[in-house]
């Protein structure tokens, strides 16, 4: 009993990570244009790959539209952000190509780009709580094992 418990939370968990792992990927790729894929099938950068974890796990097609409406929202949410971060950014350029280091400058940018990530982090999460919410438990492990599966060549392939 006490096995089974632990292991149905690991699950869970396995499955959160895994869709946060996922819409992760998205948010960076929406965040950086001109880096990693263009928009999937979808229209969203990355949802294409979003789709087909979500064929393999036999998400609806209503579940794969609030999936996709989750993500576009906070993509929505984020433009602002986006553009802050591009901002910052060139600053940051300025001040280490600038003739003279001013240490305070950068301190306090990088406050600024912490603060940013930090606004970028917690809108992310919450699509991905959303996202987590709609598909079903068992869709949350297959999708987990799937992860867990990709983790797994990745690191079979990766240079030692």
């Amino acid at each position: 009993m006490m096995q089974t418990t632990r292991f149905s939370r690991l699950l869970r968990h396995g499955a959160l990570a895994a869709l946060v792992g996922l819409a992760g990927t998205a948010a960076l790729a929406q965040g950086h244009p001109g880096r990693g894929p263009g928009p999937g099938p979808e229209g969203l950068p990355m949802f294409g790959h979003m789709g087909r974890m979500l064929n393999e796990v036999g998400a609806t097609d209503a579940q794969r539209s609030q999936i996709k409406a989750i993500f576009e929202q906070a993509r929505k949410d984020l433009a602002t952000t986006h553009s802050a971060e591009r901002e910052l950014h060139k600053q940051e350029m300025a001040l280490f190509t600038a003739p003279t280091i001013d240490p305070i400058a950068i301190e306090n940018l990088r406050v600024q780009t912490s603060a940013n990530h930090e606004v970028v982090s917690k809108r992310m999460s919450q699509a991905m709580i959303d996202a987590a919410n709609v598909l079903t438990p068992d869709q949350r492990a297959k999708l987990a094992a799937q992860m867990s599966k990709m983790q797994a060549e990745r690191g079979a392939r990766a240079p030692k």
